[in-house]
């Protein structure tokens, strides 16, 4: 036992870091890992009170725990044997599956990582592309909630600006939790986006395994009171225009909730925008027979790199208006109460129909909306027929910067010529040739809340040129 051994020194080193290792494992690292947590403790207590929805504890727990709870769940473990039974596999080889769902699905939320860096990153970007603008707010009905409830906020889904935009303006009632799609899922990105509390989904998932799983985590988050954002459509709008909902999320929602339990209270709100950076890829996969988003990060890089080109140069300026608004709350246990069976289809017909009531209604789709349907107009014919059109959409959130009809078509025109949307030719303004899909881009946007009249129907110039009270 005393005798000496000798060994090459890269092997003793070897052995004493693999010492140092587990003592750090079994003393220190534990004790570095409480301190920290208390600290969090400490300064989420202090968010708190500063938010109208304070963050719950569901969303502090560690990521291995709420993977492990997940595929523990009674409903999981049913769903692993019968997707072992369904594809004749051993049944740890299907557990394994499941547990590899749920950790692609569970975020790991760091509230230093959303109110340190997330929000003001939102707040800057924000405003540096666009005005933005809330156009719609009902304070006392959202005031009303109660503090208890969970609260999903539904959203229309027009760029991928939507999530940056939201989080900036919800920065003061809560942390929002976003269901983001494969887009995400690029590294060093997906580190970021679970950081802040989004989880994944699959848009075409069909495994039931997998629906089983992400059910199981949607029931979780919605019981634990963890406030959330979706966008109904599943997904961007090709056409501008808005989609019918989709039950897929929505769906695990209603399903999750217990009438004896906390209410979830559901916020419709409608985004639109001057200038959506991904229109024409939009545009271009709407004409795919596959219908394929064509987004990839070298795309939208160079895209933001231009951005940056044009400000060093000083061409630079912001794309425009960006328009938001809240609707009015919707309480699942009231309306589960008022209706016999499944309510998902009328919640989210409801939901929809008061996201697209709610739609601002901005310079550059209204006055795309207009050139459509009347053909090449000098700047101050189209301010003429807008004053009669605005007659004839009352009720509706009508944005004219500075208040003025005249701005409001110069800001409009100004975007799309710089843009080589339209060509001013002998004072006329006219769409360029091949662009008028841009043009129907944006005016789907509003075209539900305009009067219901076809491109280039010589009757529309004369309806809406007419002049007022005639």
């Amino acid at each position: 036992m005393t005798q000496s051994v000798e060994m090459p020194l890269w092997l003793l080193l070897l052995i004493l870091g693999f010492a140092a290792i587990a003592a750090l494992d079994r003393m220190l690292i534990p004790s570095v890992r409480w301190f920290f947590r208390r600290r969090l403790e400490k300064a989420v207590s202090r968010l708190n009170k500063n938010l109208d929805r304070p963050i719950q504890p569901f969303k502090l727990a560690r990521r291995f725990d709420m993977i492990q709870r997940i595929i523990y769940d009674p409903a999981v473990a049913q769903a692993v044997a019968e997707h072992a039974t369904a594809q004749g596999i051993p049944e740890n080889v299907a557990f394994e599956e499941a547990r590899r769902y749920a950790r692609e699905i569970v975020p790991s939320f760091s509230a230093s990582a959303y109110f340190g860096f997330a929000i003001r990153a939102a707040r800057i970007l924000s405003n540096a592309l666009y005005r933005v603008r809330l156009w719609h707010l009902d304070e006392e009905a959202l005031g009303k909630i109660d503090r208890d409830a969970t609260v999903v906020f539904v959203m229309n889904h027009r760029s991928n600006m939507d999530y940056v935009l939201v989080t900036y303006l919800a920065a003061e009632r809560s942390a929002l939790s976003y269901a983001v799609g494969e887009w995400a899922q690029v590294w060093p990105l997906s580190r970021l986006i679970r950081a802040m509390g989004a989880f994944f989904i699959r848009r075409k998932s069909r495994n039931e395994l997998y629906r089983k799983v992400l059910s199981c985590y949607v029931r979780l988050a919605t019981q634990a009171g963890v406030t959330q954002a979706m966008f109904p459509e599943g997904g961007l709008s090709q056409s501008g225009a808005l989609m019918p909902a989709k039950l897929g999320l929505l769906k695990y929602i209603v399903d999750a909730h217990q009438m004896d339990g906390r209410d979830v209270v559901f916020v419709p709100v409608a985004l639109n925008y001057d200038h959506v950076l991904e229109d024409r890829i939009l545009i271009s996969a709407a004409k795919d027979k596959k219908r394929r988003f064509d987004a990839r990060i070298g795309v939208i890089t160079g895209q933001a790199l231009h951005q940056v080109w044009l400000r060093i140069t000083g061409r630079y300026h912001r794309f425009g208006f960006a328009g938001v608004s809240f609707g009015a709350p919707v309480s699942l246990k009231q309306m589960r109460s008022e209706t016999e069976g499944d309510v998902s289809r009328l919640l989210a017909r409801s939901l929809m129909r008061q996201i697209g009531g709610l739609t601002p209604i901005l310079p550059v789709p209204l006055i795309a909306w207009m050139m459509l349907r009347t053909g090449p107009l000098s700047r101050i014919e189209l301010e003429r027929r807008l004053n009669t059109l605005l007659k004839q959409i009352p009720d509706t959130y009508v944005h004219l910067p500075r208040g003025s009809r005249g701005y409001t078509v110069e800001v409009a025109l100004r975007d799309l010529t710089e843009r080589g949307i339209v060509v001013e030719g002998e004072g006329l303004f006219s769409p360029v040739a091949g662009q008028e899909p841009v043009l129907r881009y944006y005016a789907n946007s509003i075209r539900h809340l305009m009067p219901s009249v076809p491109e280039g129907d010589a009757a529309v110039a004369k309806e809406i040129s007419a002049p007022a009270g005639s």
